[in-house]
């Protein structure tokens, strides 16, 4: 794997990729740090400081603390993956979306381009509700968070915050293009990573009180390595269905007759359905704390019921989950498209009759792996929650976060070693006897 990374500077293209992937990343993480105008730092710092396990944390984490600070990156690129993913589930719906998702290049084109639309609507309405939510927010110490407010602060918030939404937007863009690795994932990958220093530090702090003894952050230690372990294992693991595509005269040559397989992945979903079912959950602790919930005691037990730790908690979180994984995969996967390509192009499944029988036999495969995806999901994300809540272990350590820079991570180094298997040298991994053989 060293003998990997230093053939990196040899390939001067791969080079220039990377330096302009890390430039893009300083720039966007300069930017986290650059204050919306009209806002007490302090007193945003102390409201944010109780509201950990709420939304506003959810999103803080996703805007790599943007969202904290109050910078003019604060919305992160959530408006855009929240574009996309509506977009997504409007081609199911609209029958121009999903023309446009077959026509192949320019259809891709196009519907970016309503992205794009999408994520400025929606910057700007919740640019606007952030406006007028900070106007009534003050710290624990009753601090006024906007000292001046009214429509020109409105204004002048909602003008930065999509601003910032929108560089952002071409900023992961530009490293798509021009760069490594999926522009938009890096963008995330690189908010959730800029945090690591600091929970080292925090680690060793622990370890320095007392709190963590050497023995059990080694065991600790070793039990990352393993989580991060089954992680990759899953994120590549396929379920391959063996096709067989039948022999065909076309004028004077002769095509078909090979065997290849359609693979399946055990996590289609992603990381979709642990964002998706924390953004529910999290919602009704999020407005209780805008309500004096304590007067009231069968409220007060509902937020109890839904914060962080609680049995009740964890059960809808996991149901939650279920729920998204079979639902997105439903989306993004169609079993009768699959089938009916596989039938125009005379592919069929060797035992399996072409057309309905196909489609069904592969919507039966899918159900089963999305069960076991689902089921691995469940477990990463609520590993915090049993570490921290039920084994009282100060560290945190899985849940969404940790999906995502595992899966990035991997994306990533897929494409380096794609382009430096393109040009003859060995990836990050040998490949058994090539040298030998070669």
């Amino acid at each position: 794997m060293i003998g990997g990374f230093q053939n990196i500077p040899k390939i001067p293209e791969l080079k220039k990729r990377i330096l302009f992937t890390l430039m893009m990343l300083a720039v966007y993480r300069l930017g986290c740090h650059i204050p919306t105008p009209g806002i007490d730092g302090t007193a945003l710092s102390a409201f944010f400081g109780a509201q950990k396990q709420s939304l506003f944390g959810l999103f803080d984490m996703f805007s790599g603390g943007a969202l904290r600070r109050m910078s003019v990156m604060a919305l992160g690129i959530m408006p855009y993956i929240s574009a996309s993913i509506i977009l997504e589930l409007l081609t199911v719906v609209i029958p121009h979306l999903e023309k446009l998702k077959k026509e192949g290049e320019q259809g891709r084109k196009k519907i970016t381009q309503y992205t794009r639309y999408g994520t400025v609507i929606l910057s700007i309405i919740q640019g606007f509700g952030i406006a007028v939510g900070l106007e009534r927010m003050s710290s624990p110490g009753g601090v006024m968070v906007v000292p001046v407010g009214g429509w020109g602060f409105r204004l002048l918030t909602v003008m930065t915050l999509t601003a910032g939404t929108a560089f952002l937007m071409w900023l992961g863009e530009q490293i798509t293009e021009r760069g490594i690795g999926n522009g938009i994932s890096l963008i995330i990958f690189a908010g959730i990573v800029a945090r690591f220093p600091i929970a080292v530090a925090n680690t060793f702090r622990l370890m320095g009180t007392g709190q963590i003894t050497p023995f059990f952050m080694a065991l600790l230690l070793g039990f990352m390595i393993g989580v991060v372990g089954l992680i990759v294992f899953v994120e590549r693991g396929q379920r391959r269905i063996p096709v067989q595509y039948a022999k065909r005269v076309v004028g004077r040559r002769m095509y078909g007759g090979q065997s290849t397989h359609l693979p399946l992945k055990v996590n289609t979903a992603g990381v979709i359905p642990p964002i998706f079912a924390s953004s529910i959950i999290m919602f009704p602790a999020t407005i209780a704390n805008f309500l004096n919930v304590k007067e009231i005691p069968w409220l007060q037990f509902i937020v109890n019921a839904l914060s962080p730790g609680h049995i009740i908690y964890i059960a809808i979180y996991v149901a939650f989950i279920f729920f998204f994984c079979y639902f997105y995969t439903a989306v993004h996967f169609n079993p009768v498209d699959v089938a009916d390509n596989m039938k125009k192009y005379g592919g069929f499944i060797p035992g399996i009759r072409p057309g309905k029988n196909t489609a069904e036999y592969i919507d039966r495969v899918l159900t089963r792996i999305t069960f076991t995806g689902a089921v691995y999901v469940s477990a990463v994300c609520i590993l915090p929650q049993i570490l921290i809540y039920k084994m009282n272990v100060p560290f945190y350590f899985g849940g969404t976060a940790l999906l995502i820079v595992v899966g990035v991570a991997m994306d990533t180094t897929n494409q380096i070693e794609s382009h430096m298997l393109t040009r003859h040298y060995e990836g990050f991994m040998k490949k058994g006897f090539g040298k030998r053989a070669r």
